[in-house]
């Protein structure tokens, strides 16, 4: 009887969908949403479908009201504008996965034996909240997101404290060095993900995505707006040049800074809100000109879809999207995360 049998199945597979397992995932320090984003899929980026992956992002937080701005042009969960320091475990949501890309820059290793973790300033407890949350929440799995020179951060001792905190907190841990350019992300922006998992089993089956992309990376020259588009505040002024022309270092003062439209960018970071032809932040030459890039081809260039909605003007954007997670690349590790809940060897 094929139309018993038809509909037998799709009552099967409505069951399925019906049961299917949302994981329910609370961001700290999430910025404009990079990270969020990539945890939740469902977007399309140069042509290529990132599909909804089964989550669903139940709270978001940072400090910075306006890079909370862009998230909640973008996000039905609403960033929460507050700092970390005072918020407390009980206004953090149940979970399944904690996110977050807390800073770096003010750690310090204390002499003592044995050694452990300090801060130079007040950035440097952050990281010690976001383990308190872990501690108080228990979720399944965390994903930590940083700078590759957190690995060297203290001539090295940095890192093995940092990870000795986090099984503190009661978590078998997997980290990696991945590289966004191999990915499909018109970017050379190497991160160090931390991943956390509750249950040894679940560790046991996460590996890390693969590099798909090694020899053909994706050029900046399939993000870069037409000339039409791009106002003449983009472009530095002739002054400017040959200011840098003049120096004695003009050889190579430019060196690694003017990108090669053929390959990945260099990695933005948030100083290309006052970026000049004198810092080391990536610039494009084009038609004998030096122009910095537009807000949206920074936001491609981190992978953002072009219907990621930005502020007005360039200084904020530029901020929020430069301290981003590259949402592509954290499609491909919660894509994984996501396989090894499931009991399925990761991709």
């Amino acid at each position: 009887m094929p139309m018993l049998d038809t509909l037998k199945n799709q009552v099967t597979g409505n069951l399925y969908l019906f049961n299917m397992k949302k994981y329910k995932i609370a961001s700290l320090f999430s910025g404009c949403g990079g990270m969020d984003l990539g945890s939740e899929g469902g977007f399309t980026f140069l042509n290529k479908k990132y599909s909804k992956l089964d989550t669903q992002t139940v709270f978001a937080t940072d400090f910075d009201k306006d890079v909370c701005d862009i998230y909640n042009l973008n996000f039905k969960n609403k960033c929460l504008v507050k700092d970390i320091k005072q918020l407390k475990s009980s206004e953090v949501p149940n979970h399944d996965i904690l996110t977050g890309g807390f800073p770096c820059q003010s750690f310090s290793v204390i002499a003592q034996n044995p050694k452990r973790l300090g801060y130079k300033d007040e950035r440097g407890k952050l990281f010690f909240e976001m383990v308190r949350i872990l501690k108080e929440k228990k979720p399944k799995v965390f994903v930590a997101e940083n700078v590759k020179g957190l690995l060297s951060a203290n001539k090295g001792e940095t890192f093995p404290l940092i990870i000795k905190e986090f099984e503190k907190a009661g978590y078998y841990i997997k980290y990696q060095v991945l590289n966004a350019s191999h990915y499909g992300v018109p970017q050379k922006r190497e991160r160090v993900f931390i991943v956390g998992f509750k249950e040894k089993k679940t560790y046991e089956a996460f590996s890390f995505p693969k590099p798909l992309i090694e020899k053909k990376l994706v050029p900046i020259s399939e993000i870069i707006e037409p000339e039409e588009y791009v106002g003449k505040e983009y472009y530095f002024s002739e002054k400017a040049v040959l200011g840098m022309q003049n120096t004695k270092h003009s050889n190579t003062m430019n060196k690694g800074r003017a990108q090669n439209i053929n390959q990945p960018s260099n990695t933005v970071t948030a100083h290309l809100a006052k970026v000049s032809l004198n810092s080391t932040d990536p610039v494009l030459f084009l038609k004998n000109k030096y122009r910095m890039f537009t807000p949206r081809e920074v936001a491609r260039i981190q992978s953002f879809p072009d219907n990621f909605e930005l502020l007005k003007g360039r200084g904020k954007n530029y901020k929020a999207l430069g301290n981003a997670v590259a949402p592509v690349m954290m499609w491909y590790v919660t894509r994984n995360i996501l396989q090894a809940l499931n009991n399925k060897k990761s991709l």
